[in-house]
């Protein structure tokens, strides 16, 4: 364990860049935790996702608007998570943007899905970059207040190995759900 939060601390910011550009909820929640921790600092950790989460969904989005043949051949096989992604911007609008950054399933749909409307590129990024601010805030501080709770609740799960697989495998079957109920055909 000392050997994971050692590499962590020594590359965690590379790392959380990175993971941040697809999503990074874990990857911040663990650096607002390491930075309770002392091992990182929670001003840049919450900058460094917050960047690359942004620059993340510019890039999403700039790919759908430039290249669309290439876009939809990958959605070809998500046509039903894409068809409730247009959804959901129909019934939220603006809001869709923020909201997406906070659930998984639909955070590289989203701005996919925008870029391949007519959405105003400038309004786009002026939402994204509140919106990535935002959630780059929130998880972060989550991350830092809750990390004494945390880490103690990540001693209990390495002391209870049973409970990591159980709780992984609930949270998939609850997505799995979501994505089934959410995505259903009508019948009528």
């Amino acid at each position: 364990m000392a050997d994971i939060i050692t590499s962590l601390s020594t590359y965690g910011y590379i790392i959380l860049f990175l993971y941040s550009l697809g999503g990074g909820f874990v990857a911040l929640v663990a650096a607002g935790v390491l930075s309770y921790a002392g091992k990182m600092d929670i001003g840049i950790s919450i900058a460094v996702a917050f960047a690359a989460n942004f620059l993340g969904d510019m890039m999403l989005f700039y790919m759908a608007r430039y290249n669309k043949t290439a876009v939809m051949q990958y959605l070809k096989k998500h046509r039903r998570k894409l068809a409730l992604s247009h959804l959901l911007m129909k019934k939220h609008g603006d809001k869709i943007i923020f909201f997406q950054k906070f659930v998984y399933g639909i955070k590289t749909l989203i701005p996919l899905a925008i870029g391949l409307t007519k959405y105003e590129t400038s309004k786009f990024a002026f939402l994204n970059l509140i919106a990535a601010l935002l959630w780059a805030l929130l998880m972060g501080s989550a991350g830092f207040v809750g990390g004494e709770y945390l880490l103690k609740a990540a001693e209990y799960v390495s002391d209870n190995v049973w409970i990591a697989p159980l709780v992984l495998a609930l949270l998939l079957f609850l997505l799995w759900f979501y994505f089934q109920k959410a995505t259903r055909r009508d019948k009528s």
